[in-house]
Formats: structure tokens, sequence, C-alpha cells
């Protein structure tokens, strides 16, 4: 009997992809949890068993009270959500949901703010990138001749 990894490469990714547009519909509608929010789906890694589901999701507001209550929310509507999930996907295995707060695009920011900061005080420090009065631009080159 093939394998379903060797006969259908892209497989786990097209499964991992339709887990995360149909969690995110569930949560968005239909879950009635009021802790869990405005929630983004942004990846969902699955075992190549389908046995288990990584879900990473952001959210609007970032504070610690906030994702605490969202994971909270998430976890506890995991069982339904796998229900759910098992009556929109036709899968041998349907796998257990495990939430997780991806802190990715906060840190990419940081990250971001950090560059930016440095850029602008290695442009004050470089004489070179400061322009000098008496040096002529090469429109006023042109405006002479």
């Amino acid at each position: 009997m093939a394998k379903h990894s060797k006969s259908i490469p892209q497989r786990g990714l097209r499964v991992a992809d339709q887990i995360q547009k149909d969690l995110s519909e569930l949560i968005a509608f239909e879950l009635k949890d009021p802790r869990v929010g405005m929630v983004t789906i942004s990846e969902v890694q699955l075992t190549p068993d389908y046995a288990h589901a990584k879900i990473y999701f952001t959210l609007l507001k970032d504070s610690a009270e906030e994702v605490r209550q969202t994971l909270e929310g998430l976890n506890k509507a995991s069982g339904y959500l796998r229900n759910m999930l098992g009556k929109r996907l036709h899968i041998h295995t349907l796998p257990s949901l495990h939430f997780l707060h991806d802190t990715s695009t906060v840190r990419g920011l940081a990250m971001s703010a950090l560059i930016d900061q440095a850029n602008a005080t290695r442009a004050k420090d470089d004489p070179e990138s400061q322009p000098d009065a008496n040096a002529e631009s090469p429109t006023d080159a042109a405006d002479k001749e």
C-alpha cells in the first residue's frame, strides 16, 4: 500500500491550509465564547500522521491579559471546534487542536523599529550622507551651462 506522503507530496500542506480556512470561519461565525474576540489564524502546522495540529493565532490587541483570555477560550472550545471541523473535513484522522499565540508580527515590528532607529542614528553620524553646503547639485550645474 502506497503512503500518501510519497504519492501526494503536498497533501499535508493542503490539509493544513484547509484546516486554517475552516477554523477561521468556525471561530468567526460559530464560536459564541465572549473571551474569543477578533482572532486571526496565521498558520497551521500539522504532524505527518495528522494526529496533532498546532494552530498559531494573532489578535488585534496583544496585551497579556487579552492573549490569556483568548487562549483559555480557544482551548475550552477545542473539542467543539474539532467536532465542527470533522463535519467539514473528510479525512481518516482528525487532529487534536493545540492553540498557540503567534508573536512573530510583534517581533517583526520591533525589529523594524530597531532598524529604522539604527538607520536614523547612522545618517546623523555619517558626514558623507549630509549634504555639503559648498557642493553643487546636478541641477545647479545644468543651470549654469
